[in-house]
């Protein structure tokens, strides 16, 4: 009896183990399902701070013993370049290719959506596999007579800064994939069928997409130990060093983008847990801390929970609701960051309580612990102090400025209307002096202080008093002062290289240069200007006002992956356009001729067929003229 006992109980120990695991690899398909969230995007920096993935992708790397070491990694970058190029045709030639097709037809979703999901990853695709890994296998052939890769990856990684249009996309194309696979079941089984061919290895199409976001970062690390397995006399280290320096540059944009996703999304949660309230909800906010605390009646002498939520600007003390449906705290009062004050308070009867001092309202608020009431203390005094900052590096801003342009003092700012400075008084943007045009550097006021900026410079946008405190447009140094909001700056986007080369030097040895009118969206006018593609940069085009007086280029259009459309021709205009996407440039030539000779260069420059016979297109700029 005991021996039969004990076999059940043992029988149904292994149901209940059984049970068990396929509850955990329901979840788990269930996770797989539903994509990949922010996690990724955390998680894969940390991974690819090591080595592990690359001796895990190219372990027959091992083999070439006999090799010199610099050559060795030069070889793993060529062998990983082709896994990825490899992994880009999936994404574009068979996923989007596809689901294009499908939803071409009307049987999926809307083409918008597919083209969202994708981003810009068939100009990727096309960068790599037309031109990168091209460039990188004639490199590894003639190693033994030109053992170099720096150079050819100094001149390439400008092109790679396309990568950020990706990755800010990338958390939007997931919950694209989410929703859609719930909403369109053959949506749902073109994905499934796709990801059972043996081309995706058994991975889901969210974790292809991964790849490009992680490329980058993969990059920098093989460039950082190529450069330390060079000999200190090797011809290679100076131009490795300075491709590592503008990998860099790129893996920061990256990252960048990365944190801040991480950081809306965290924003959002907290709103959505705040009720989504209007005047709470703000991109531009910034969370500094959260967590319980007890507030202390001074009329009762008793204490009540509270919770807080400290931001950058403003501090709301919130009370946990009973019943939690669609927001998990009422938001009770609103006390501004300005002139708030913080202390500590010795009580004998409340241990661990500080003096919260606003202009809205005073709380003595008490902490469940000393070292959580250092730690509240910390966190209100740095925000205080960097709003001071702030505020005081913003008066001598104004203080500095020249007296002839009308400014209004600091405290009236938001008070009360500003004098504009008229249009026709500037012709750059008076915060960052880059110059104006038609296209991509539009003029804009800035409703608190009347300047006139760029798009840039004015992107956003703060309640001011003296409109009925509605939203409008400032410029980056009045929204720090009203807001108090850091804005971290990039100062990378003022330096654009081959940009500040003057339009009549850069004119001098071209593969096409001329007059052209760039028309606006509704084909009615546009900037008429100096089209330059050079003959040593030949995958961009540059944009002057003037063939000869401008010392640097309005605006820059990457060539690279855009179709070359030619229009009917009407009322005698000789139209063609560059489209890629929902990109679409619409040019005007002055003759039939010249249409068509830019359409063929800029159809090759998109291909990638950068050296075109030099007879026919080198010396075309003298006769376009």
């Amino acid at each position: 009896m005991a021996a039969r006992h004990q076999a059940e109980q043992e029988s149904e120990e292994e149901e209940e183990q059984q049970k068990r695991k396929a509850s955990a690899a329901g979840q788990k398909e269930q996770e797989v399902q539903k994509g990949l969230s922010f996690k990724c995007l955390r998680s894969f920096r940390h991974k690819i701070s090591g080595d592990n993935w690359r001796r895990q992708q190219d372990p027959g790397l091992e083999a070439v013993s006999k090799e010199p070491e610099e050559k060795k990694i030069a070889l793993e970058l060529l062998e990983t370049e082709q896994a990825y190029v490899n992994r880009l045709h999936l994404l574009d030639q068979v996923f989007y290719t596809e689901l294009m097709k499908e939803a071409k037809n009307g049987k999926t979703v809307p083409e918008d959506v597919v083209k969202m999901i994708f981003s810009n990853i068939s100009s990727i695709y096309q960068f790599h596999a037309k031109f990168f890994l091209p460039e990188l296998q004639k490199r590894m052939e003639n190693w033994s007579s030109h053992p170099r890769i720096g150079d050819m990856i100094q001149k390439l990684a400008p092109f790679l800064k396309m990568y950020g249009e990706y990755v800010k996309n990338f958390n939007k194309a997931v919950e694209l994939i989410t929703i859609w696979t719930e909403k369109s079941l053959p949506f749902q089984e073109l994905i499934a069928d796709i990801q059972k061919r043996k081309v995706c290895a058994n991975l889901t199409l969210q974790h292809h997409m991964l790849e490009p976001v992680q490329r980058i970062p993969r990059y920098e690390l093989l460039l950082k130990d190529y450069i330390q397995k060079l000999p200190p006399e090797s011809p290679d280290r100076n131009d490795a060093e300075k491709a590592l320096e503008m990998i860099f540059m790129v893996a920061k944009h990256s990252n960048t983008a990365i944190a801040e996703m991480e950081r809306l999304q965290n924003l959002w949660e907290v709103y959505q847990r705040l009720g989504l309230e209007d005047d709470i909800v703000d991109p531009s906010n910034e969370l500094i801390k959260e967590g319980p605390v007890q507030k202390i009646s001074t009329r009762n002498n008793s204490t009540s929970e509270k919770y807080l939520f400290l931001f950058n600007n403003m501090l709301l003390y919130c009370v946990p609701k009973v019943i939690q449906v669609g927001a998990e705290f009422q938001v009770r009062l609103r006390i501004d960051m300005d002139g708030m004050k913080v202390q500590e308070l010795n009580d004998m009867q409340f241990p661990h309580t500080f003096l919260v001092s606003g202009k809205q309202r005073t709380l003595e608020l008490q902490a469940r612990s000393g070292e959580e009431m250092n730690a509240w203390i910390k966190a209100f005094q740095d925000a205080i102090d960097r709003k001071e900052k702030r505020s005081e590096s913003f008066k001598m801003v104004v203080r500095g400025l020249e007296t002839g342009n009308p400014t209004l003092k600091t405290e009236e700012l938001g008070c009360r209307a500003p004098q504009w400075v008229r249009d026709n008084l500037v012709t750059m943007c008076m915060r960052c002096k880059e110059p104006f045009n038609a296209i991509m550097r539009r003029r804009h006021h800035c409703r608190a202080c009347g300047y006139v900026v760029c798009a840039r410079c004015s992107e956003h946008k703060v309640k001011l008093q003296y409109d009925g405190n509605r939203l409008n447009r400032v410029c980056q140094e009045c929204y720090v002062f009203l807001m108090g909001h850091v804005v971290l700056e990039d100062q990378e986007w003022k330096h654009k290289g081959i940009l500040e080369k003057g339009a009549a030097e850069i004119s001098g040895r071209s593969l096409l240069c001329s007059s052209l009118q760039l028309l606006d969206k509704n084909g009615k006018g546009g900037m008429r200007g100096w089209f330059v593609i050079p003959w040593d940069d030949p995958l961009v085009l540059y944009i002057y006002a003037a063939p000869q007086q401008d010392v640097r280029a309005h605006t820059s259009i990457p060539l690279l992956g855009y179709q070359v459309r030619d229009l009917p021709q009407g009322k005698a205009q000789h139209l063609f356009q560059l489209a890629q996407s929902q990109q679409v440039y619409t040019f005007l030539a002055d003759t039939e001729e010249l249409k068509q000779r830019w359409m063929r260069i800029m159809a090759r420059c998109a291909a990638g067929i950068i050296h075109p016979e030099e007879s026919e297109d080198v010396d075309s700029c003298s006769a376009a003229e």
